[in-house]
């Protein structure tokens, strides 16, 4: 296959440099375009190295809940890398992560009170399977090493974790027969699916350690919403048969919804709770997996092989938990949980309009996330509407079959209303290019 072909003259030295060498994620790199040159951010604004800026409509995957450059996480950060930017956790402590572990042990619900760190959502969710598989073990229940996980589910891009996910709309069709195979089954949201799910469980219960869900909100699945009582049985049947629960909060959590945990609203307490993105409000890798008290004391023992077995090299790195704590403060400090019911508000009234537009199938919004669910039937077709938004000067990234807005908690109402009106201006252009009219 050729190299790529040379890029233009418009873009700096280090694009046209480092695109010849760089693997893109997501990214078909033969027929993409060019990557947009960032050199600076603010707020909730983007600026381009050919002069250009956007507003950031998806806060960069979902995480820069604060906006970008907030001073509060600036300086904390910069305080701590003069300090100490690591230091290895065996045997050895920092004030920020041991810190940081005390102030989520009382922010979440219930006994959720041990937390373990690692560098990603995918690496935080692979720690919740491995947490649950050895409680078990070590209660000497040998044959419980699957997991029962749902339709429309999105939970990392690792082995184990693409297991997780949507055999059929995932994003990993291509490794079929690689991954591990686990039990997938519909949300249970209602008594015919409760009790699909109670028969999955009957028969194969004794070989499953753990029910995996992302809780109120199913996101890179399509931006899927489903409502408490969904939460409410799983914990249900999670008791009456023995089994643990884990909630998958990487998206959800740390207010996207207009409470610090979706599982809060459903007043459900899971066994483990995942929470990374929003973490360290979008500024460096974190994530945490947070296990109850029950289950941490399944972990101790006399016999060295029933601790737990794992060990980043950057877990509980200093300069990230220092990050974390300073987005925390800013919960504390600044109100964004009433900010973000404020996007709800203006997200479900804005978007309305597109529900009359041919090929329009659904129009939803739920706290920070708003979603226009779309008769896609091309990638061409995504191509084409991430193209308008940028003519726009909106950063707006539809996939599958959503074009969809999670803006920083902090927007103000002309940005966001500039990135709603876009929504409204291309959907119907689309529809009409495409020929859903």
């Amino acid at each position: 296959m050729s190299a790529p072909a040379p890029l233009s003259d418009l873009h700096p030295d280090w694009l046209e440099r480092g695109y010849q060498h760089i693997w893109m994620p997501y990214t078909q790199m033969q027929t993409a375009p060019i990557p947009k040159a960032v050199t600076s951010t603010e707020g909730t604004r983007i600026k381009l190295a050919d002069g250009g800026e956007l507003i950031d409509g998806c806060a960069s995957w979902w995480a820069a809940c604060h906006g970008y450059n907030h001073p509060h996480i600036r300086e904390t950060m910069i305080k701590q890398l003069e300090a100490m930017p690591h230091v290895m956790l065996a045997g050895l402590a920092n004030e920020p992560a041991f810190t940081l572990s005390a102030r989520l042990a009382e922010l979440t619900p219930g006994d959720l009170n041990r937390v373990f760190y690692s560098e990603s959502g995918s690496v935080s969710v692979e720690l919740a399977l491995k947490m649950a598989a050895q409680y078990w073990f070590n209660q000497g229940e040998t044959k419980r090493t699957k997991f029962i996980c749902f339709r429309g589910g999105y939970h990392g891009d690792t082995f184990a974790t693409m297991s997780l996910c949507d055999p059929e709309d995932g994003f990993h069709a291509a490794f079929a027969g690689v991954v591990p195979h686990q039990m997938i089954a519909d949300l249970p949201v209602n008594d015919e699916t409760e009790q699909a799910l109670v028969r999955l469980l009957e028969e194969q219960g004794e070989h499953c350690a753990a029910v995996v869900v992302e809780p109120l909100v199913q996101g890179a699945g399509g931006m899927l919403f489903h409502d408490e009582e969904v939460l409410r049985r799983l914990r249900r049947l999670c008791d009456a048969h023995g089994m643990l629960l884990i909630f998958d909060e990487i998206f959800v959590g740390l207010g996207r919804l207009g409470s610090m945990f979706a599982c809060e609203r459903a007043d459900v307490v899971p066994d483990i709770m995942t929470l990374s993105k929003t973490i360290t409000g979008g500024t460096i890798p974190l994530a945490a997996t947070i296990a109850t008290d029950r289950l941490f004391e399944g972990f101790l023992s006399d016999k060295l092989e029933h601790c737990l077995m794992h060990g980043p090299t950057f877990t509980g790195n200093a300069l990230a938990c220092s990050a974390a704590n300073a987005s925390l403060d800013l919960f504390e400090r600044e109100p964004r949980l009433e900010q973000v019911m404020t996007i709800e508000a203006h997200l479900t009234q804005a978007l309305e309009p597109c529900r009359d537009v041919p090929g329009v199938q659904d129009v939803r919004a739920r706290g920070d996330i708003g979603a226009v669910q779309l008769d896609i039937r091309s990638f061409e077709e995504l191509q084409w509407m991430r193209a308008r938004f940028v003519d726009l000067g909106c950063w707006i990234r539809p996939f599958g079959n959503v074009a969809y807005l999670t803006p920083a908690y902090t927007i103000n109402e002309e940005d966001l209303t500039r990135l709603t009106d876009a929504i409204c201006k291309v959907v119907p252009e689309w529809s009409a290019e495409f020929g859903r009219g």
